[in-house]
């Protein structure tokens, strides 16, 4: 399973530009040869797209042109995300998830650094770490209401693209234990 590339379906409706639109206004200003944060801030200037937007709009481009693979950070290095959703309170439901991985002594097959922590907001609860290969974990816990919890884990720093599907893989099966 790969990842896929960023969808241009909604720029229309949430910028008032669809996607054929910002591809001409990208090639007008030489998008091509400007850095990935000089794009996003020139999309942003126009006034039609949020910061947020803009970011979509210009990684969507550097998709398009080659730059950047889906699943690729503009450091180079790639991440992947997968989540669940859990009849759970997060309170319960975190406690279960931050006791199977802190337990853990690996995660596939390699190691979990000691840097492993927690740490709770109003909003989200967070179990982190490093891994042996320098990868990063982040799983997230957020209440969705009705006594259920999302559960979303972002592995990141994933040192090729092959990387992607086989920890994709992993934390589908991890995120389907509880």
């Amino acid at each position: 399973m790969s990842t896929k590339p960023i969808s241009t379906a909604a720029f229309g409706d949430k910028t008032g530009r669809d996607w054929a639109g910002w591809l001409a206004f990208l090639e007008r200003i030489g998008a091509r040869d400007l850095s990935h944060t000089q794009i996003a801030e020139k999309v942003a200037a126009t006034g039609d797209a949020s910061p947020w937007w803009a970011q979509s709009i210009t990684v969507a481009f550097e998709q398009h042109i080659g730059r950047r693979k889906p699943g690729q950070r503009n450091s180079g290095a790639f991440e992947v995300s997968a989540n669940r959703t859990v009849a759970e309170d997060r309170t319960s439901l975190f406690a279960r998830v931050a006791a199977h991985l802190g337990a853990a002594k690996s995660l596939g097959d390699v190691a979990v650094g000691s840097d492993a922590r927690t740490s709770i907001t109003p909003k989200r609860s967070y179990w982190r770490a490093t891994l042996a290969d320098g990868s990063t974990v982040q799983l997230a816990a957020e209440p969705k209401g009705d006594g259920k919890t999302m559960l979303n884990v972002t592995h990141m720093k994933l040192g090729a693209e092959a990387d992607v599907a086989r920890w994709r893989a992993f934390w589908k099966d991890e995120l389907g234990k509880f």
